[in-house]
Formats: C-alpha cells, structure tokens, sequence
C-alpha cells in the first residue's frame, strides 16, 4: 500500500463491543460482495463499527459525511482547473472503488436523491460506477464494499430511502446496547469506574424514556461517555451532565429542568 493509500488505513484496532450478530453478517456480506446498510439512532456506534470492521478485513475506509448539498460530482469527480491545464480529480466514491476500500456513507438520506442514485449500479450484481464526465465504466475489485447509513427515527416523507435503494442492502439493525455492555462501553471509553458508568447509563435510559414526549432522541451511548470523560477529567458530576447531556439535547427551558432533575435524583 503506497503513501496516498495509507491515509484511510486503519492501523490500531478501535475499541468495538460486539452485541450482536453485526460482525458476522458483515464479513459474510463483505465475502459476497454485498453492499449493507446500517440503520440505527445517533450515537450509537455504526461508525465505530465500520472503522472496527475496516480494521479487521485489512482495507482502508473512505467516509463521507452526507448532506443536502452533496452532489455527484462530489462523489464521483470532477474537473479541476491547475496551472493552466484541466486535470481530473476522483471524489471519495471514485476513489475507494479504484483502491478495493471500503466506502461508508454516513447520514445517506441527508443526501440529495439525485445523489443517491449513483450509488445503485455498485449496490447491485453488477458492482461498477459510471463516470460519465470521462466516459468511464469503472469495475469495483473484489475487495471493495460500500456501506451506507441512517437513523430511521428522522426518517419522513422528505428524507427516507426509496426502496430502489433499500432493497440493494443488507441490513444491520443498531440499537443502544443492553444496559451491562453499556455500562462496559462507557467505563472503558470514559476511562471511569464501573459504578459511575452504571449510573451514567441509568441516566441515559431514563432521557431515553422521554423520547416523543418533547425529546427527539435520549441520550445517546456517545454522550454518557462525553460525560464520563468531563467527570474523569475533574469536572463535577452535574456540571458535566448538564454540559454533555441536557444542553445538547434541547434548548427547551421546560424540558432542561426536567433532566437536570434526572440528573440530581441518579447523583
């Protein structure tokens, strides 16, 4: 693997805490180049899992973080203007499909859906990516995998997958972990005693209890360990609930005092 390649690998194994049957369905999907979709709620480990999954199949991972400006050529590439000359630059997808890496493509229904259609024709038996600026038909190695995600609990009329897309995949359901493990995942990625990491988790679940009556989401797996670590580093342990959970869940004063009273009734 040369210089430029090395950027996307993944030399030092992520911390990753299996929880279900996540690792073997991707390899399986992996071994029969089948592209797979991640679907869960923010925070919850899809992208640890793809950066684990890169690390263990030995391929560099190439993520791009979807939004509502994404174009095709943003994808694919485009032609760029240097010194005086037209050269060709791959995007990100382009890219990971010459390399044989792995492509995840985080938050895909942020995306625009004239964007997202250029992902069908890799997402299906016939694994290549026309590059019609240049009149190219690139064929996808072996060892190249495209892997998309979305939390389903934004999903609407507006911003869902059209089943032309969906039905490309397979499927990885992610939920938060069970209570033991998330606690397991907290201590360990906070670097905080077991103890404190269960009622951190407690907390999370009782924010999670709120989803739907004025929450969007609860507290996600990612934001008990942003507490931990505040509290690890010195901070007091409301303040640092307060800071890492309740204000960047909502800006309702309402709601706010509702979860700080959450807070003191677990500490």
């Amino acid at each position: 693997m040369n210089d430029h390649e090395s950027i996307y690998l993944i030399e030092e194994e992520p911390y990753y805490r299996q929880c279900g049957s996540e690792i073997q369905l991707a390899e399986t999907a992996y071994e029969y180049g089948l592209p797979i979709l991640l679907k869960g709620p923010t925070g919850c480990g899809k992208t640890r899992f793809m950066e684990y999954m890169a690390w263990r199949l030995e391929r560099p991972l190439v993520t791009v973080s979807c939004h509502d400006d994404l174009s095709t050529s943003d994808l694919v590439g485009r032609f760029l203007i240097r010194g005086g000359e037209t050269v060709w630059m791959d995007g990100p997808l382009t890219t990971a499909v010459r390399k044989g890496a792995i492509c995840y493509l985080d938050e895909i229904v942020e995306a625009r859906k004239d964007t997202t259609v250029v992902i069908h024709p890799l997402a299906d038996d016939r694994r290549c990516l026309p590059v019609e600026k240049k009149g190219e038909l690139l064929r996808a190695p072996r060892e190249f995998m495209l892997a998309i995600s979305y939390n389903p609990g934004y999903q609407s009329v507006l911003k869902d997958l059209k089943p032309s897309t969906r039905q490309r995949f397979v499927a990885i359901d992610f939920g938060y972990p069970e209570k033991d493990i998330e606690v397991e995942i907290v201590a360990h990625e906070a670097a905080i005693s077991v103890d404190l990491a269960a009622s951190l988790v407690r907390l999370g679940h009782l924010t999670r209890n709120l989803k739907d009556q004025g929450l969007q989401e609860g507290a996600s797996t990612r934001l008990l360990i942003h507490a931990g670590k505040l509290i690890s580093a010195g901070v007091e342990t409301v303040t640092a609930c307060e800071a890492a959970i309740c204000q960047p869940l909502t800006d309702d004063q309402e709601l706010l005092s509702g979860l700080k009273e959450m807070i003191r009734a677990v500490f």
